[in-house]
């Protein structure tokens, strides 16, 4: 035990020191992560201020300033609301993304560069794990001041201001979980290298669902209008908890006993994912054969 605990902190420490050498890029790449939030800030106030006028409604002050915004609500967000949703779901996203794991991993299986984690003492998952925790510290810490100054700016649209601690605490606690969710899911589609010559298919359709699915596009609660069926199946599959939970615990969206749930749901996942990638490693070895030297 001791012996795996100083080879992860050895992964980890190269990782961190790497990154912060040569990733001073992230700061200018967190102002370019919200511009297209600057572009979802003009359209929603389009569309509500379609909605304003079609309910006979004036524009809402807001903050100790003179900021009017479209009234009415849809799904029940207000103007405010929906511009603070996207802003927070572009943290949660920075959380849960794993861009370059699923590929990263089936690239080595095909290519033979697993070899190394074979005949070193050295666990793969763990490895790839300590580098994606490198990776997030370094972006974090890089990347906080262009966060803060983008929130300042914004605070207006957090039209009900900060939550209360325990609603902060389940939100910090989904973000950790989020990631551990969105790297776990990821390596057990690119474990399944193992079985399939590409997975680039999967991955693309992966994407394709959590694009929609996990509330990065828009708020789920927009969905609420498909049949009962379908909303029950999306509501209990692990893509909202990549991008939504995190964001509508934040703004209140639901109550404490729904978040209680929620961050219970989300702790499965996490424990599925953790086991199902252990068992498609233990299984795909078996069935993986290396040639050359």
């Amino acid at each position: 035990m001791i012996s795996a605990i100083h080879t992860w902190w050895n992964f980890f420490r190269l990782a961190f020191s790497e990154r912060m050498v040569y990733r001073g890029d992230f700061m200018l790449g967190t102002l370019m992560r919200f511009l297209p939030t600057l572009t979802q800030i003009f359209l929603w106030w389009a569309i509500y201020d379609v909605v304003a006028d079609s309910a006979g409604l004036t524009g809402s002050s807001t903050g100790s300033g003179s900021t009017s915004m479209p009234g009415g609500q849809i799904a029940g967000y207000g103007y405010g609301d929906m511009v603070a949703y996207f802003l927070l779901v572009t943290v949660t996203r920075a959380f849960s993304s794993m861009p370059g794991l699923t590929s990263g991993i089936s690239r080595q299986i095909r290519n033979g560069e697993i070899n190394r984690f074979l005949i070193q003492p050295v666990d793969l998952v763990s490895c790839l794990l300590a580098q994606r925790v490198a990776h997030k510290l370094v972006y974090y810490t890089v990347a906080l001041l262009p966060f803060a100054l983008v929130f300042f700016l914004c605070r207006a649209f957090f039209v009900n201001g900060w939550p209360d601690p325990l609603v902060i605490l389940v939100f910090v606690t989904s973000l950790m979980l989020s990631f551990l969710l969105g790297f776990f899911l990821e390596c057990s589609l690119g474990l399944a290298g193992f079985w399939l010559l590409e997975v680039a298919s999967l991955g693309f359709i992966y994407m394709l669902f959590n694009f929609f699915l996990s509330g990065h596009m828009f708020p789920l609660e927009l969905l609420n209008g498909l049949p009962a069926w379908m909303t029950t199946i999306i509501d209990w599959m692990p893509f909202k908890y990549l991008a939504w939970f995190p964001a509508a615990v934040f703004l209140g969206k639901v109550d404490q006993q729904t978040m209680l749930v929620g961050l219970g749901v989300q702790i499965a996942w996490v424990a599925f994912f953790i086991f199902l990638t252990r068992l498609m490693l233990y299984r795909g070895l078996k069935r993986y054969s290396g040639f050359g030297g």
